[in-house]
């Protein structure tokens, strides 16, 4: 199942209790409340018509009473039920949790640690205060409290925030899209009304954060779910890397977000593909071997340099000599 399926299954999963909890809802505020646009609401109500128990005929499946006044479920199909956890099921969502409440931005890390307790308790039984007891929730950095604000609000922001590849420290006006997690760090997608386009912001490089009052615009393009596929291709905030492809390996631009710039005379090809952190993109581009060479930038030339060097290193140290 591919991400953006993922994401609109849950949200269908979550829509009929939301309804069933607010009877007469008008789609504009639920559409607000779920972080959908009006429009994807009402493509979501009308698939949700097709949904429903085995037999799928009209008592089986959901069926709800709506318009853009007024939102209303009259059979739920049994989704209004508690879902009851197995044991590996329960296991696997406290791993997801922990592994994204220290992430800024991407949980309200009391609220995370409160679903943590009662999913302890569920498990091993007791009081969720007693297993959790010991851990209190990491204390949220009032700018990332503020972006996570602004957003849920649909409000527009004032950054200031610390641009690594220019070492520099710059204020600008946003407008928040989307919160999203690649390589272990945690980003703010806005538009940035000074750039005029779509730009990311790590978290732990906002310094300060002031939520406005005025509504957030971004662009109808730079909303669509598509633009979070390729979320670095035109961000100059992101580092660059120049690379140079073997004829044998040209499949990896179908693998990766890579763009092509040349075909060479000995069927080499040279290409760009932007990177979220040094380690990864080092790491990823040490197991093409010989097939990928790095051009640029320096930092990445050395840092793939470094760790041939130590893994040739390792090998020589264990006995093993170099293949000739």
């Amino acid at each position: 199942m591919t991400s953006r399926l993922s994401v609109r299954l849950s949200r269908l999963l979550n829509m009929i209790p939301y309804f069933i909890a607010h009877p007469g809802i008008s789609a504009a505020e639920a559409a607000a409340d779920l972080g959908v646009t009006t429009k994807q609401l009402m493509s979501d109500l009308n698939q949700l018509w097709m949904c429903g128990l085995p037999g799928y005929g009209p008592g089986d499946l959901i069926d709800l009473s709506f318009s853009e006044e007024s939102i209303e479920v009259t059979f739920s199909a049994g989704i209004d039920r508690p879902l009851r956890l197995t044991s590996t099921e329960a296991t696997a969502l406290l791993v997801a949790l922990r592994s994204i409440v220290d992430m800024p931005g991407m949980v309200d890390p009391t609220a995370a640690h409160a679903a943590i307790a009662k999913i302890e308790s569920a498990i091993v039984g007791g009081s969720g205060a007693e297993l959790d007891g010991a851990r209190t929730p990491p204390t949220e950095a009032p700018a990332v409290a503020t972006v996570r604000s602004a957003l849920a609000r649909q409000r527009a922001l004032r950054l200031v925030y610390y641009s690594a590849s220019r070492d520099v420290v710059t204020e600008r006006v946003v407008d928040p899209i989307r919160i999203v997690l690649v390589d272990n760090n945690s980003y703010l997608q806005a538009w940035c009304r000074q750039a005029e386009g779509v730009r990311l912001f790590r978290f732990d490089r906002i310094e300060a954060a002031t939520e406005l009052d005025e509504p957030a615009r971004p662009p109808s393009h730079a909303t669509e779910e598509s633009a979070a596929l390729d979320l670095f291709q035109d961000d100059p905030a992101v580092p660059l890397a120049r690379l140079r492809i073997h004829g044998d390996y040209a499949w990896v631009l179908d693998q990766y977000p890579m763009h092509r710039l040349a075909v060479h005379p000995d069927g080499s090809l040279e290409a760009t593909m932007r990177f979220a952190t040094l380690d990864w993109m080092a790491r990823l581009l040490l197991g093409f071997g010989s097939g990928v060479t790095v051009l640029g930038p320096p930092e990445l030339v050395a840092a793939v340099r470094e760790r041939s060097n130590a893994a040739l290193a390792a090998y020589a140290a264990a006995g093993f000599e170099e293949a000739v």
